[in-house]
Parts: structure tokens; C-alpha cells; sequence
């Protein structure tokens, strides 16, 4: 790597965080607004339908893992080191909900479709810049230009790796409780042993690169359309 520049990776970090705590606080903000409409105002009471990032921030899983994300991304040779990100979990009351088992689906897969909405509205904007001529090949690496394009290109980017790896079948992840309601009740030991053992097994998934080898075919897929 050539000579460290500060500027550079200040303004990357900068952009990073920012797109992440957007991105992680639409996610569960959409958990939280799915579930008052379901009748369980437990979110709703504690604030969490809000894209405000404060109340939506697990110190650990928001701020330090992610930026130690990006340090190992930035400088490279660390990227092999299995990082999971979260925000604050949004407490859900399922004794309050109406239609039970709809509104499990529904509250799961409410932050997945938002991120996904995200990113798909965000790269049409980045389309009509381009076909405007308002990004060239020049300014989105050195131009004034440079940092909106950063910013909308890692918005894309981050929504899309959020949807996709929380479509994963493993608790905590929400594809694993929209699985739960739709499998019959004979899978429940499954979900019981993945309840207790989930995030350990997610974590030895990465790291022998199961979970890369599931997402990255399914996000380049959505990538190479949405760009």
C-alpha cells in the first residue's frame, strides 16, 4: 500500500458510518413500524419507529464491529477474520399480535424489503446522475462529485449485503423466524437447537466460508441488475 492518506481514509470511514447506521436504523424501524401494525406497540412505546440512529445502536454490533470492518477492508489482509454486524434488537410482543403467523412473516422480512427498497431506489437516482452526465469517470474518483457518489454507491452496496444476509436461515437472523412460520411444526426441534447453537454456528459458517459462498452469488446477482 503507498503512502497513507488521512483525508482519504477519514472521509471513506465518515461515508461508511453513515450509510451503515442509515441503513441498520431503516432496517429495524421497519421491524418496529411492521409490528404496530400488527397491533404490539412494544417498539412503538420505546421509540424505535424512528430513522433516528440513537435509539436503534447496540455499542458493539452498530459502532465497533462495523468500523473495525472497515479498517480490516481498508487496509486489506485482515478481510479473512469473521465480523457480524447488527443493531439493537426491536422487542417484538407476539401475544399481541392479530393473525399470528402473518405478522411473524410480515415483521421478519419488513427490514429486508425496506433495505432492498433502498438500495433499488438509490440506484436509479445513481443511474439518472450517470445518464445526466452529472457522474463521469473522472470526478467520482477525484472531482468535488467524488464523496456524493461514494456515499450513494456504499448506500447501494450495504443495503443489499444487510437484505441478503438476513434472508439467511439462522437465528438471530430474520430469514430464520419467517422460516419458522411457514415450515410445518414438525421442524420446531430444528429451530429449538438453532435457537440455542444459531449465532455460534453462524459464526463457524463464516469463518470456513459457507456464508460468503451462499451470499455472494445472490448479491452480485442483485448488484449486476441494479447497476
Amino acid at each position: 500500500m503507498g503512502s497513507f492518506d488521512i483525508a482519504d481514509f477519514l472521509s471513506n470511514l465518515v461515508i461508511y458510518m453513515v450509510v451503515w447506521l442509515f441503513a441498520v436504523s431503516a432496517h429495524e424501524a421497519a421491524h418496529a413500524w411492521m409490528s404496530w401494525k400488527f397491533e404490539d406497540d412494544t417498539a412503538y412505546r420505546l421509540g424505535r419507529v424512528t430513522l433516528n440512529p440513537i435509539p436503534h445502536i447496540d455499542p458493539l454490533g452498530t459502532l465497533i464491529l462495523p468500523i473495525i470492518g472497515f479498517l480490516f477492508g481498508y487496509f486489506q489482509g485482515l478481510a479473512g477474520i469473521p465480523l457480524i454486524m447488527w443493531g439493537k434488537p426491536t422487542p417484538v410482543n407476539p401475544l399481541k399480535w392479530r393473525k399470528k403467523n402473518l405478522a411473524n412473516v410480515m415483521v421478519s422480512l419488513a427490514g429486508i424489503a425496506v433495505n432492498i427498497t433502498i438500495a433499488v431506489v438509490v440506484s436509479i437516482i445513481l443511474k439518472i446522475l450517470i445518464a445526466y452526465g452529472f457522474f463521469t469517470m473522472e470526478n467520482i474518483q477525484t472531482g468535488i462529485t467524488a464523496p456524493l457518489f461514494a456515499l450513494l454507491y456504499t448506500t447501494v452496496i450495504l443495503n443489499v449485503g444487510l437484505a441478503i444476509f438476513n434472508l439467511l436461515p439462522f437465528p438471530p437472523l430474520d430469514g430464520s423466524k419467517a422460516l419458522q412460520s411457514i415450515l410445518p411444526r414438525s421442524f420446531e426441534p430444528y429451530f429449538e437447537l438453532l435457537e440455542t447453537y444459531g449465532f455460534l454456528i453462524l459464526l463457524v459458517l463464516m469463518q470456513v466460508g459457507i456464508i460468503s459462498f451462499l451470499v455472494t452469488p445472490i448479491r452480485n446477482f442483485i448488484l449486476y441488475y441494479l447497476f
